[in-house]
């Protein structure tokens, strides 16, 4: 079984049961629909047409996985992970590595075109994904970026910072010390001066601890705290939160610091505690 046939179209549904349960009163979480456009995609324009301004979205993100780009450039890791998670014979990966490279050559000129468009119907915000060359931040700047998730390389985020666009790096990459694929370290970023914003990175926890490390790498907690509130919610166009001000939203956290690792204590969102 090939990479190609486990795939299946599950972005609607999936948004759709999250914005229900929103209506219902269900969640304590401000959910907004986070839309990654793979541009290497038989399905991508049919997909983000399912989609319309009053689904919430507020990112949609230009992401290519086609062998050969951005995160995938290096072809043997590629087969490496690819063994690993799929159990891939050779001709297997061999198929499908010339099926993705034939797509992407074919359509990922009017699929980033048709992406673009959809973010700006949407209201969204636009972000690239795993930038690796000043070249590609170029095209990045050309299209009205202001967000970089994951760039890869140091070159990556200096352009960013030329051009300025606000950089995303992990906060699992940033605690454990260096990317677990072998890319750029959050924490060379954080040195360097190149570092804005912290993500969860599907490790929710990963965020209060990553926001306290960059405070005290840096001597500067708030420099911390402001790369997991105000920096990441002007850079997704939230202006009503992210920073303590009078008229905005009374979202804050409580915590004790006995060492390291931070302790939450207490949370309140809309000035109401939850917890």
């Amino acid at each position: 079984m090939t990479r190609a046939t486990r795939r299946g179209r599950y972005a609607r549904a999936l948004a759709s049961e999250i914005l229900e349960m929103r209506d219902l009163g269900a969640l304590q979480i401000s959910h907004y629909v986070h839309l990654r456009a793979e541009i290497c995609s038989e399905t991508l324009l049919e997909e983000l047409d399912e989609f319309g301004p009053s689904d919430r979205v507020g990112i949609v993100s230009l992401m290519d996985h086609t062998p050969g780009q951005r995160q995938f450039a290096d072809l043997t890791k590629l087969r490496i992970y690819l063994r690993g998670k799929y159990g891939m014979t050779d001709a297997e990966l061999d198929a499908d590595i010339a099926r993705q490279q034939a797509l992407g050559a074919k359509v990922r000129a009017p699929h980033e075109a048709a992406a673009v468009a959809a973010a700006q119907h949407y209201g969204a915000t636009l972000a690239s994904h795993d930038d690796t060359s000043a070249e590609q931040v170029a095209a990045s700047a050309a299209h009205g970026l202001r967000l970089a998730e994951f760039p890869t390389t140091m070159e990556a985020a200096q352009a960013c910072h030329a051009s300025g666009i606000a950089v995303m790096m992990g906060a699992p990459n940033l605690i454990r010390g260096g990317s677990h694929s072998g890319n750029v370290a959050a924490a060379d970023l954080a040195s360097a001066d190149r570092l804005d914003i912290l993500s969860s990175d599907y490790v929710p926890a990963a965020l209060l601890q990553a926001a306290v490390r960059l405070g005290q790498s840096c001597r500067d907690m708030a420099r911390g705290f402001r790369a997991v509130t105000s920096t990441p919610a002007q850079a997704a166009g939230l202006s009503d939160r992210g920073a303590l001000r009078e008229g905005l939203r009374a979202d804050l956290i409580r915590l004790a610091l006995p060492g390291s690792v931070p302790m939450l204590k207490e949370v309140w969102v809309r000035r109401a505690r939850m917890a």
